[in-house]
């Protein structure tokens, strides 16, 4: 009973830890958005401006075009993610039902994409972009996104298509329905927590990235908002901290109210449709 108690207490304090971990690189962003140039100065920094203040957002959105890069990015990442769950839910059905060949070695490559670095494949891509007349494109980029995101989307697709019993298809075939009717009325209402979880994180990656972004849009008016916050930050590389603070801490934002909104579906039992009439 006492290793038992020990082990859960040991847990959750591991747990607790990790919480912390995650937690204060944005609380301390949060702090320091709201910190006067004086506080910001301290030798004695504090986690509670003593003195809060806007100004650092004020000056964030006088100093850059944070609405239009914003703007850039959602178009962007909202594109990407749409795009890729439309071709990925098909082909994760197919992998996930069709035990062939071909399945294995698609999923292979769903693996084996993910550890190439991207300084591997920036430059043919840029060719290839180039070439297509996408340079400097959110076109490019939303093509760009979709192609880097499908593996990963691939690949949490095919396991929530696999935890959907096979039982109930076959179940709504002998009650006389046809293939399509049973992928529509069946199959898709148990994937759409999946659907919607790869969704949030293909937005999420688009929305955060800053490589492509930042090799392939070359005017201001098409850059992200990653790329614009790297604007605070002078040629000495010294940042101007408090509008950067400000400016990322508005950059965090909506992905995590996506994730407040639609947190409870995500979590929602895959399949409780199943026992709808």
């Amino acid at each position: 009973m006492r290793t038992s108690t020990t082990g859960r207490v040991g847990q959750y304090a591991a747990l607790l830890a990790y919480l912390v971990f995650l937690a204060f690189p944005f609380l301390w962003l949060v702090s320091t958005a709201f910190k006067s140039p004086r506080e910001l100065g301290s030798l004695h920094p504090t986690w509670i401006p003593r003195d809060p203040t806007l100004d650092n957002f004020r000056q964030a959105f006088d100093e850059q075009p944070l609405l239009r890069a914003a703007g850039n990015s959602l178009l962007a990442a909202s594109a990407a993610a749409a795009i890729a769950v439309l071709i990925a839910t098909p082909l994760a059905y197919v992998m996930a039902r069709r035990r062939t060949r071909l399945a294995k070695a698609a999923t292979g490559w769903v693996v084996v994409s993910q550890a190439f670095p991207l300084v591997l494949v920036i430059i043919p891509l840029f060719l290839v972009l180039k070439n297509l007349r996408l340079i400097n494109s959110l076109v490019g980029l939303v093509l760009v996104y979709v192609v880097w995101a499908l593996p990963f989307a691939l690949w949490m697709l095919v396991g929530y298509v696999r935890a959907v019993p096979t039982e109930l298809e076959e179940a709504a075939a002998v009650d006389g329905a046809g293939r399509l009717r049973t992928l529509v009325s069946v199959t898709a209402p148990l994937l759409a927590p999946g659907i919607v979880a790869t969704a949030l994180f293909a937005f999420i990656t688009a929305w955060n990235e800053f490589f492509f972004a930042l090799v392939l849009l070359k005017t201001s008016d098409k850059q992200t908002l990653p790329v614009v916050l790297t604007h605070f930050i002078g040629a000495e590389g010294v940042a101007d901290l408090g509008p950067l603070a400000a400016a990322a801490f508005l950059a965090t934002l909506p992905s995590l109210i996506i994730f407040a909104i639609i947190q409870r579906r995500i979590t929602g039992g895959m399949l409780a449709g199943a026992v709808k009439s």
